[in-house]
């Protein structure tokens, strides 16, 4: 079992464009019934640029496991001891804790116990997911996700060349 890192930064609006953050459905809309059909055009469109988004972007997916159906240049890290991979999440939590939102989510005695926790998940093979919205607006997503199997996903692949 080892463990992936992955970061996003970006607006609160393309965060909240949750569509983009779903992996394309195994069953998809159906195509528009003809040329007059607008709404049905538009509906396919979308979920075209949903499914690309996805595939592609790095948008944090809804569900942490899906960060491993995502592109394997996403991965800020691979570890294989939990120590080790929420050691790069107290690194990243203090380098944005200054621009978190809430006064409260920035103090370090918070920011310890949040650290304390994912040793503790990550041990047992769980996922860690944190979001903060930031002073301007933006938000920030911090994941790490347990790979070899994922137990939310266990049929997940592994990024390539992050074994």
């Amino acid at each position: 079992m080892h463990h992936h890192g992955y970061l996003w930064t970006g607006s609160r609006e393309a965060f909240d464009r949750e569509g983009d953050r779903r992996p394309p459905s195994d069953h998809p809309p159906p195509p528009p019934t003809g040329e007059d059909d607008k709404d049905g055009h538009r509906l396919h469109q979308r979920y075209r640029e949903a499914a690309a988004e996805f595939r592609t972007g790095g948008l944090p997916p809804i569900r942490t496991a899906h960060w491993l159906l995502k592109p394997a240049d996403l991965v800020c890290g691979t570890w294989q001891e939990p120590e080790e991979a929420a050691a790069w999440l107290d690194d990243r939590l203090r380098e944005y804790a200054p621009w978190f939102g809430s006064p409260q989510e920035q103090r370090p005695n918070y920011l310890s116990t949040l650290v304390d926790r994912a040793v503790e998940r990550l041990s047992w093979g769980g996922d860690v997911s944190w979001g903060f919205y930031l002073a301007r607006p933006s938000y920030v997503s911090l994941a790490v996700v347990t790979c070899s199997p994922n137990r939310a996903e266990p049929h997940a692949p592994c990024p390539s060349g992050h074994r």
